[in-house]
């Protein structure tokens, strides 16, 4: 075999596969994979494939609701100003955008804020402080954030400006800031049965608690920052982020529609691989590269030739994002390949002068999934360097920071992502502080990509109906991926094919059924292909939709050669 990845095939549970079956009306092969999913009850499986919007939760199961809504009715009745403070990312972005659109709809007056990356940095600050106090703001809304801001929080309090915490980023212990409301389902008693909600999830709660409606134009802003945010599409993300990807390609919002327009998948059937890859780099690019208003600006814009301008903003953005993106990609794979030991470093930690701070987590995202192993980039500048963690499935990365709290001057994020600042001083003890630990938990099979298999399929069980059958599991991300299946023993038929962007397209047969397979970034696997006398093949089923003709076709997502 030459594949790198470790293969973990789910074992069939043929009796659930035919209760599922029975009960539902679907294939043995929707059931398994529902199985997989942690399913394990034919009213929980139409649950997951039927919940609409309607099977929200109610936003007042929040045990600080009440005392939210009455601080922001008490603002509108005594015509007090309000500000919400808000994140330069996605999650962020989109949940300011739906407070102030909310809060202004009530007829109340609302400033807004979102820092500056580099300049102010992640969360509340003093500077903030002191501008609620000069602008007479009564009541402090955050957005994405504000749930370890104790000293700041604590200063608008004297000043005797309420706080509202709106965030679902962990407490870093059980002292929670001395805000007047706290809404964040990964607080303690928070009240909440569904704790994986992102911050634009949370803010879609508090909006809802306090205009009394369901808010249905704006499903379109909480599924982007829902999906941008990579949390788990589980539970009533998974709800959101359905009924939202079908309100994009029709959204009122002009901004939105015309940065839709300029990517050119106006006329797609939006899936969550369109939010990721087009939408969120594009919504994400001015606040790394210089000031996120941009995207704001665009989201709420009223005006088309506003919404046109702003849409080419970001575009030129997310160009300039992509250049320097890759520069510091490059140097810092030289750096790994020059300075780190692998059987000695379970994770990666490299350092550099003004390496820029707006790409530092796609950076880290990228080593890490090229690595497959805990990555953790950071800029350093002056003293107090900034750095940003993306995480492999078993190491939770937030738990890991925190128990090299000591050595770091701030930090926040959950088990898969976080951000950090540290004196240039201690970078090399946190290096091996946070490398000890991962000894400590982390095996050798930790450090190999796995892929999930759903089923053991022949060639022959595949059909267009069967893909069709499987997209009722969409969307797919984190939590609920795409179906995996794996068929043994193919052998290659006819010519294999080279495409741009280093992409194979060849046709294998199982002896009886033959299928085209297509395996995107797979060049360097053609020559052991020609040469194999035959392989296995990890793949996901798609309709190939080219000029208008439908046909089967295989993903490729592993090959293992004999």
């Amino acid at each position: 075999m030459s594949s790198q990845s470790i293969l973990s095939l789910a074992i069939p549970n043929i009796s659930l596969q035919n209760e599922f079956s029975k009960a539902l009306g679907i294939s043995k092969v929707l059931a398994q994979v529902l199985i997989n999913r942690k399913i394990t009850t034919a009213a929980a499986a139409e649950k997951f494939l039927k919940s609409s919007i309607n099977d929200l939760f109610s936003p007042h199961l929040f045990s600080d609701m009440p005392k939210a809504v009455s601080l922001v009715n008490k603002a509108k009745e005594n015509k007090e100003k309000i500000m919400i403070f808000g994140d330069y990312d996605v999650d962020g972005i989109t949940s300011t955008v739906l407070l102030k659109n909310t809060l202004v709809g009530m007829g109340l007056e609302v400033l807004h804020h979102i820092p500056h990356r580099v300049n102010e940095g992640y969360g509340l600050n003093q500077e903030i402080v002191r501008f609620a106090k000069e602008n007479q703001v009564k009541l402090m809304i955050t957005a994405d954030c504000g749930i370890v801001n104790h000293k700041e929080v604590a200063a608008l309090r004297q000043a005797n400006i309420d706080v509202i915490v709106t965030d679902h980023h962990e407490p870093q212990d059980s002292n929670l800031p001395a805000a007047s409301g706290i809404i964040n389902p990964k607080v303690k008693h928070s009240g909440y049965p569904y704790r994986d909600l992102a911050g634009v999830g949370v803010a879609y709660k508090f909006a809802q608690a306090v205009s009394g409606s369901l808010l249905m134009d704006d499903l379109d802003l909480v599924t982007l920052g829902t999906i941008a945010d990579s949390v788990p599409l589980t539970g009533e993300n998974r709800i959101i982020a359905k009924a939202g990807l079908s309100c994009l390609p029709k959204t009122k919002k002009l901004g939105l529609r015309a940065m839709i327009e300029n990517a050119g998948i106006e006329n797609k059937k939006f899936n969550s691989t369109y939010v990721s890859f087009i939408i969120a780099p594009r919504l994400n690019a001015p606040g790394r590269m210089d000031y996120a208003e941009v995207s704001l600006k665009l989201l709420m814009c009223q005006d088309t030739q506003e919404a046109q301008y702003l849409a080419s903003q970001l575009e030129h953005f997310n160009r300039e994002r992509q250049k320097i993106e890759s520069k510091i990609l490059e140097e810092a794979e030289e750096m790994i390949n020059q300075q780190m030991n692998f059987k000695e470093q379970k994770v990666i930690v490299i350092a550099k002068e003004d390496w820029h701070q707006g790409v530092l987590g796609i950076v880290a995202s990228k080593l890490s999934d090229r690595f497959y192993r805990p990555a953790i980039v950071i800029s350093i500048k002056d003293d107090l360097c900034k750095g940003s963690a993306r995480s492999i499935k078993n190491f939770h990365l937030f738990d890991a920071l925190m128990d090299s709290k000591d050595l770091l001057d701030s930090f926040g994020g959950h088990a898969h992502a976080a951000g950090l600042l540290i004196t240039k001083d201690n970078i090399d003890e946190f290096r091996k502080s946070i490398n000890k630990l991962a000894s400590d938990q982390l095996n050798i099979d930790d450090l190999l990509p796995s892929k999930d298999v759903d089923l053991e399929l022949a060639l022959g069980d595949l059909s267009a109906a069967l893909v069709k059958e499987l997209e009722q599991l969409e969307p797919f991300g984190m939590a609920n991926p795409e179906p995996l299946f794996y068929t043994r023993n193919l052998k290659l038929r006819g010519k294999v094919q080279l495409l741009n962007r280093g992409t194979l397209k060849f046709w294998a047969t199982d002896g009886v059924t033959t299928l085209e397979i297509i395996g995107f970034g797979m060049s360097n696997l053609r020559e052991s292909l020609l040469q194999a006398e035959s392989f296995d093949l990890i793949y996901t089923p798609k309709i190939d939709s080219w000029r208008q003709e439908e046909s089967l076709i295989l993903e490729a997502k592993d090959i293992f050669f004999k």
